[in-house]
């Protein structure tokens, strides 16, 4: 390799890095704008068909659109969620919902040799065990109150990242063809695996990320309208946590609902208990099985156990982002060598 070539290949690198150093701050809101610009195109593309050479226009009606159908809708779940976790922390706090009394309830309710058996298991007693559920619920409520106290320190970080993400938006709107278009002259791969792993790429996004969220958005909305029907309060903050939870296969939601049920049943309350487990295993666990195969399709649908453990990954990794840059990561992984594999196999296909 002649010197030149290989010292421009140091300098390409070397720029790379600091390139990525310098917009690593914001890979969040590059990641959303991307995401969102993927998802939205074809509705972009109808709206760019109807404004004809205006293409500013478009762009700012399909970042208007974005806007309304899903970042403000979920800044106002957000603000509403803190709000109520909140509330449930204070109620931890004053006593009004005694996590002890509860859990009592359900020791004396358990059969004698399952109580001996807990007891055994605990080295200080059931009375320890009822106080790290206790310290557990009430840590986990405080949580709440100290994301409130942060949003409102990184307000200005917050309002940064929110007008990056806008703005880059409205330039993937804009100029998506040409952006997808140089990145792929760009990328050192044949033609043929760029092609396919570009399109894999935005398949993989439409399909897992749009298809799991708006799973888990149903199933958090039927659990926390079952709740609110219920009485269960907070219903909000329970059904956006079913959300989130959903978005794990085989247990999901039931992490919520199935211990929610086991207090009513605990509270004497057997009928709300009951119609809360129809409502479980009926409505919200069969949403993901007439769901996802309409919205993921089989092509890109992952296995449960890479969901679980690419989602948990990419979530203590990469923070709340995690829930969807794990999976997504994961199913480029399997795509790509999807194609290594096929590769390799053609060619002695093609010998035979």
């Amino acid at each position: 390799m002649p010197l030149q070539r290989f010292s421009f290949y140091v300098v390409l690198v070397m720029v790379t890095a600091a390139f990525i150093a310098v917009v690593l701050p914001f890979y969040s809101a590059i990641f959303w704008a991307m995401v969102f610009a993927i998802i939205f195109f074809p509705l972009h593309a109808h709206i760019e068909a109807r404004c004809g050479k205006r293409k500013n226009t478009a762009a700012a009606l399909s970042v208007l659109i974005c806007l309304c159908l899903v970042i403000v809708p979920g800044l106002v779940t957000l603000s509403s969620l803190i709000q109520q976790g909140n509330l449930l922390y204070d109620r931890i706090e004053s006593g009004e919902i005694d996590v002890r009394r509860v859990i009592q309830q359900g020791q004396e309710i358990l059969p004698s040799f399952i109580r001996n058996g807990l007891q055994v298991l605990e080295i200080n007693g059931f009375d320890e065990f009822q106080g790290r559920i206790s310290s557990a619920l009430t840590q986990g409520g405080g949580f709440f109150a100290g994301r409130a106290w942060n949003l409102g320190q990184n307000t200005l970080q917050f309002f940064i990242t929110f007008g990056v993400t806008l703005y880059l938006l409205f330039f993937m709107f804009r100029d998506g063809r040409f952006l997808a278009a140089a990145i792929r002259r760009a990328l050192p791969l044949s033609d043929a695996h760029t092609r396919r792993f570009t399109s894999k790429f935005t398949s993989v996004v439409r399909a897992t990320v749009r298809g799991n969220i708006i799973i888990a958005i149903v199933q958090g909305s039927i659990g926390g309208i079952a709740f609110s029907a219920l009485g269960v309060e907070p219903a909000l903050l329970w059904g956006v946590l079913m959300s989130f939870l959903s978005l794990l296969p085989a247990v999901g939601a039931a992490l919520v609902w199935v211990p929610t049920a086991a207090y009513l049943t605990l509270a004497g309350l057997w009928t709300k208990a009951i119609v809360l487990v129809v409502v479980g295993v009926l409505v919200i666990g069969l949403v993901d099985n007439l769901l996802r195969p309409i919205l993921v399709g089989k092509e890109t649908r992952l296995p449960d156990y890479v969901v679980l453990v690419s989602t948990i990954g990419g979530m203590s990794l990469l923070g709340i982002n995690g829930f969807v840059i794990g999976p997504l990561i994961a199913a480029l992984f399997i795509a790509a060598w999807g194609i290594f594999v096929e590769e390799r196999i053609s060619p002695r296909v093609d010998q035979k």
